[in-house]
């Protein structure tokens, strides 16, 4: 099982030092991957509350986000193997013609080092601010992913649907890795796990206890098997938040949360269950808004690699 970590590009520890000393660190000390996350804004009055938090509100490092994308080919300039990866970004906030060119950029100039984890969004704002739908989420994002497929596989590329529309065009580079950078998708509900099963490269779930996932991996499976895939060529890539507390914490925990040797049997329940790779953000646990607590969590959870 792999391991990566998060990049930090949320909340004031988000700089330019930071994403260069976690980012070359972390390459350092063996990491497999680097991921960032999406965040487009911070709502005074919020329509939608946050699950994470028990009043709805948004976290506080929520206020200062850095563009997941301009932080992943800031930190491909400063590296050479590590892979570098988003969870999430959410597909109703861009175009795929247009985000096809930026991803397409950072997999050519990481020289093939690009991971794709989308999901759906939840935010009523975020969606008023960009003019999406939630209603035809669902539906725009089956669209989305085969314009995406579309501008990575063929030239001319052409698409034609209800809700988006390529012109027969030439479009390139082509991203270097064929054919064409993984796609992860960050599935719960029936539909989006049905999406993943027949579109998309692996699952990148978060805040679900190992047997759950276990679980829902092998419906995910059951369901590429009947589409006609292979369910072996899907991969399970775990978000773990991190929250530590200095004493154990009851066995009613969420996954990833309490002492060290706590998160660390949430690791080997990771394993154990055939997670593919296990990345850890400290952005929301106490003291994640340092710097030097970030780099020593990096090395402390090196002990994983």
């Amino acid at each position: 099982m792999k391991i990566g970590f998060a990049l930090p590009n949320i909340g004031p520890v988000g700089t330019a030092e930071s994403i260069t000393k976690v980012a070359q660190r972390a390459e350092a000390l063996g990491y497999h991957s680097l991921w960032t996350v999406d965040r487009l804004l911070y709502p005074v009055k919020p329509q939608s509350p946050y699950a994470g938090m028990p009043d709805g509100s948004l976290p506080e490092p929520y206020k200062h986000v850095l563009d997941p994308l301009a932080a992943l080919i800031f930190a491909a300039a400063q590296t050479k193997k590590i892979t570098l990866g988003t969870s999430v970004l959410d597909i109703p906030y861009y175009n795929p013609v247009t985000l096809a060119r930026r991803l397409t950029t950072i997999d050519f100039l990481s020289n093939g080092r690009l991971r794709v984890g989308f999901g759906l969004g939840w935010s009523k704002d975020e969606m008023e601010a960009t003019g999406a739908d939630m209603t035809k989420r669902g539906a725009m994002a089956d669209e989305f992913l085969q314009v995406l497929k579309a501008i990575w596989t063929t030239n001319p590329a052409e698409f034609k649907g209800k809700y988006y529309s390529l012109p027969k065009s030439y479009i390139n580079p082509k991203p270097v890795q064929k054919p064409h950078p993984p796609i992860y998708l960050a599935a719960f509900a029936p539909p989006a796990m049905k999406r993943l099963a027949t579109m998309a490269d692996g699952w990148n779930p978060v805040a679900i206890p190992a047997a759950g996932m276990a679980q829902m991996f092998a419906g995910i499976k059951q369901m590429a098997k009947e589409a006609g895939r292979d369910p072996s060529t899907l991969t399970m890539v775990v978000r773990a938040n991190l929250e530590f507390s200095e004493k154990p914490l009851s066995k009613d925990r969420m996954i990833f949360s309490g002492t060290f040797d706590q998160i660390k049997e949430d690791v080997a329940a990771c394993r154990e269950i055939g997670a593919h790779e296990v990345f850890f953000d400290p952005a929301f646990s106490h003291g994640g808004q340092s710097l030097d607590r970030w780099l020593a969590l990096l090395e402390q959870f090196s002990t994983f690699i």
